[in-house]
């Protein structure tokens, strides 16, 4: 399976982003709030993190290969994870981010059904799922997408990620989580590496 892809941005329409990768060019489907995020980069090289699925009715013998592009990992895992969903599944969850990850996972952890519910093809019914089923998942993603880290780019949204996952296996809560990233994050230092953010973590903890 391929996980990413970096080509230039040829064009955008409303559903996908045209890359061009060496001599070929590639549709990769993309959700509304990522076209938006790559409307100033037409003509740029850009990094795509990718889940690719086929479409299709296989009892008629066709099955197109597509693939859906987000602009960092913990975005396409938050969209695997909202795909998983009863009633959402691939096509209703593209359709559905037209916001950034950040404020859907916000409103997921608030239980704001109302809010979700004015999602593209998202009502109060299958709103309730999604808050019932993700609502104790939400909490890294209302967290860390979206956020302007000190290190910025992809690498260090993951590695926040990861100690968060780390800090939840270590016994504190999902807010005690949030509340020691923020402020090793609000320190502006560089974390070079999981176990430089996590030092960071317990030794302002422990001062």
């Amino acid at each position: 399976m391929i996980t990413k892809v970096t080509g230039r941005v040829v064009s955008l329409s409303t559903d996908f982003c045209t890359l061009a990768i060496g001599p070929y060019e590639r549709q990769v489907l993309i959700p509304e709030f990522a076209r938006r995020s790559l409307q100033s980069k037409v003509g740029q090289e850009v990094d795509l993190h990718t889940i690719e699925y086929l479409e299709g009715n296989p009892m008629q013998g066709r099955m197109t290969p597509r693939m859906i592009g987000f602009l960092n990992p913990v975005e396409r895992e938050f969209f695997e994870m909202f795909c998983q969903v009863d009633g959402v599944g691939v096509k209703k969850a593209l359709r559905a981010m037209v916001r950034p990850v950040a404020e859907l996972a916000t409103e997921i952890e608030e239980q704001d059904v109302k809010g979700l519910s004015t999602l593209p093809g998202i009502g109060p019914a299958t709103a309730e799922r999604v808050v019932a089923k993700l609502r104790r998942k939400a909490a890294k993603f209302a967290l860390l997408v979206g956020r302007d880290l000190p290190t910025g780019g992809d690498i260090e949204q993951d590695l926040a990620a990861e100690v968060f996952e780390i800090l939840r296996t270590l016994g504190h809560s999902e807010a005690d989580a949030k509340r020691l990233l923020d402020e090793a994050v609000s320190r502006k230092k560089k974390y070079k590496d999981v176990e430089a953010l996590l030092h960071a973590v317990y030794e302002q903890r422990n001062g």
